[in-house]
């Protein structure tokens, strides 16, 4: 009955149950598969979140769950996917970083919503914004009108950004103008 809770196997719990290589290609291959799927998801489903955030969080939930729990039978598995999900995360933040070029594989360009005030419908399907949406983050930036938005922009982190059209914003006449005393 004692050994029931004082036996321990130190060696089932630091020592990896498979191959250190096999672990970094599993690792591997599961983090730029669901990075790849991330990549192409409608960037309103991300919300301010970056891809590969999202994915270190995630994995790191599993990997580390996972060692807890047992599902591995070592802590050092559960170590070294939480290691490989560390270098794919850095490595393709480097990348992305180091050479330009890359940016379009990893960071989606930014997507016109609206251009001179009329809605690009086509966009909208594409990331699934209805207008009621879009008006709501048009709002929250201070813009009530659609006719001001010279551009609206989707961007790559799934925020919305507005170029206001300045001709558009009535200049008020001067007995309109208001002085301080």
């Amino acid at each position: 009955m004692m050994d029931l809770f004082f036996k321990v196997d130190w060696h089932r719990l630091f020592f990896p149950s498979l191959s250190i290589a096999e672990l970094f290609i599993r690792g591997s291959v599961v983090y730029l598969v669901l990075f790849s799927l991330l990549r192409h998801l409608p960037n309103r489903q991300m919300g301010a979140v970056g891809i590969t955030d999202l994915l270190v969080v995630l994995l790191f939930t599993n990997a580390a769950q996972n060692a807890m729990a047992s599902n591995y039978t070592s802590i050092t598995d559960g170590l070294i996917l939480v290691a490989t999900v560390v270098f794919w995360s850095y490595a393709l933040n480097w990348l992305n970083y180091r050479f330009p070029a890359l940016q379009r594989f990893f960071t989606p360009p930014p997507l016109i919503l609206v251009k001179n005030g009329k809605i690009i419908r086509r966009n909208m399907r594409r990331e699934m914004i209805t207008e009621n949406e879009l008006m709501s983050q048009l709002r929250k930036q201070g813009v009530d009108d659609m006719d001001v938005v010279k551009q609206a922009f989707m961007e790559a982190d799934g925020s919305i950004s507005v170029i206001e059209d300045e001709s558009k914003f009535e200049k008020p006449r001067k007995s309109q103008r208001t002085t301080s005393y």
